[in-house]
């Protein structure tokens, strides 16, 4: 009997504590952004669409959206929804490019090209080529106009069979719904019967803030792009472009800074670490790289920056 008074007593409090710190919402209550990040952060990990697409003039475009997933496999349909900006009220190149051209190539990321496509996703002037300022190279697609991403291990070549506008506020998606017609896999990522391995694809997806998550090891953090105009991978110095020791996400995350440190900061920093100047001292480019890995892995991007400038002897404009 007094087990039973327990349960029907530890039960009871459970719920109460329960209901105690559950909030309830109508979204109209919220301002755009506030609903956005509820939304966000409850429907996750989301599948990244890396969608190229191409203007009437042909003018190339391209951009990461997480509004996207996969609806049918005969047709085989994918839909994506690059929504109207919530601070302005205005449309995305992407949109507007399939309007004028309705074709798209869905390109899949991976871990290894994540932080060039977190740069590609910086609100960039219209005419601006992402594929350049990301630094990716343009593959010709076979049956649509707009390029592949090469270095995507999948590249969905499509034709948009329609567009649907959900609203005119800012934060309204338009629904890209999209027929594949052409699929291209890399053969590294295929098990020995012939699959997609998810562990070889390495994909990831996105959560609410600036959170992602890997598909084999779980979540990590990138910074949005949005608050500053990054100069991109095509304005980084060519030795530090063409480095044998940075990878895709390294050059992405060098990328993703709006101005060089001065040479006063570069000084000091240098002239502040024995390690360091020696370093330079043997002019050996491939630790000073290694080294900068070091500081990208910790998230010190400055510090990198630093490093590579006083080895490269690039003198940054005042």
């Amino acid at each position: 009997m007094l087990i039973l008074l327990y349960n029907q007593v530890f039960t009871s409090y459970n719920l109460w504590v329960h209901l105690q710190v559950m909030i309830s919402i109508e979204p109209h209550e919220l301002s755009t952004g506030k609903l956005h990040g509820y939304l966000l952060g409850a429907v996750s990990p989301r599948p990244i669409c890396f969608a190229s697409t191409m203007d009437s003039e042909g003018n190339v475009n391209l951009s990461p959206f997480s509004f996207f997933n996969v609806f049918s496999a005969k047709p085989p349909i994918l839909v994506f929804s690059p929504a109207r900006r919530g601070r302005d009220n205005t449309t995305k190149h992407t949109y507007e490019n399939v309007l004028e051209v309705p074709e798209v190539v869905i390109n899949i990321v991976s871990f290894e090209m994540v932080q060039q496509v977190s740069l590609s996703s910086t609100e960039y002037a219209e005419g601006v080529n992402e594929f350049k300022k990301a630094g990716f190279t343009e593959l010709a697609s076979e049956l649509v106009k707009p390029p592949r991403v090469a270095e995507a291990p999948v590249q969905l070549e499509c034709k948009v069979n329609e567009v649907i506008s959900l609203g005119k506020e800012g934060g309204a998606g338009n629904l890209v719904i999209c027929e594949v017609v052409k699929i291209h896999v890399k053969e590294e990522i295929l098990d020995e019967e012939g699959n997609i391995d998810p562990f070889k694809i390495d994909t990831v997806s996105r959560l609410g803030g600036n959170w992602y998550s890997r598909a084999k090891a779980g979540l990590f953090e990138v910074p949005k792009p949005l608050t500053t105009l990054g100069m991109g991978i095509d304005m980084l110095p060519e030795e530090i472009r063409n480095s044998k020791v940075l990878t895709g996400n390294d050059l992405g995350m060098l990328g993703n800074v709006e101005n060089f440190p001065n040479s006063e900061e570069i000084n000091i920093f240098m002239n502040a670490s024995e390690e360091l100047k020696k370093m330079i001292a043997l002019n050996n480019s491939e630790a000073i790289h290694k080294k900068a890995q070091e500081f990208l892995c910790e998230g010190k991007v400055d510090e990198a920056w630093k490093i590579l400038l006083a080895n490269s002897g690039f003198i940054p404009d005042p």
